[in-house]
């Protein structure tokens, strides 16, 4: 089993790379839980149309339902995934909360909030321009979210370069190529983590 995460800002292919993973790990034999963050429940629905401006909040409530969301995930899907030898590839998760959190509230606060939810055994933070991604978005939907805005993303994008340096198994990786090549850098830092995991539980 391996719990897999992709990180980074809006349009840089967290969703297309999520799903070609998943076919990669099918390939080598794992069955595999494809899932998201916000999830699809009642907390996730909140914070997706808040996300949308369809109704406000403050920055500390949006970061804590997205806690509660996150807190659900765990414990209804992740985790009992991992248990009955599943992958998990999951498109988002907490550091999505210190990254985009931390343009309102204090890093450290998100780290406390976050800091009991098990960690991936490789987050791929997928690495664009702000300015490419924000183009990405508006040629893929109508409406721009929250967040989506130049240096906001400038931002977020720091943030996560930040949280690539402090925790491990964090990996970095440019979509700035096609599709197949960031592809194929994904699955060799996978091949690689995969054969670690392996002689690590075998020994």
């Amino acid at each position: 089993m391996i719990f897999v995460a992709f990180e980074g800002i809006d349009g840089a292919g967290l969703t297309t790379h999520a799903r070609l993973t998943e076919k990669f790990l099918e390939s080598k034999g794992f069955r595999v839980v494809l899932t998201k963050e916000p999830t699809d429940g009642l907390v996730g629905g909140l914070i997706r149309a808040c996300l949308r401006g369809e109704w406000r909040t403050d920055p500390m409530t949006l970061q804590l339902l997205f806690a509660a969301d996150r807190s659900h995930h765990v414990s209804t899907v992740i985790l009992p995934a991992l248990r009955s030898g599943r992958a998990v590839v999951t498109d988002r998760y907490l550091f999505s909360s210190l990254a985009y959190g931390s343009l309102d509230l204090d890093y450290e606060w998100l780290k406390l909030v976050n800091s009991r939810f098990p960690l991936p055994d490789v987050t791929f933070v997928l690495d664009i321009e702000p300015e490419v991604a924000l183009r990405r978005i508006r040629e893929d939907r109508f409406a721009v979210e929250l967040f989506e805005e130049l240096e906001k993303l400038e931002r977020v994008r720091a943030a996560y370069a930040r949280i690539a340096r402090e925790f491990a198994n964090v990996h970095v990786v440019k979509t700035d190529d096609e599709v197949e090549e960031v592809q194929r850098r994904i699955e060799e830092v996978l091949e690689r983590r995969l054969a670690e995991l392996a002689r690590r539980r075998g020994g």
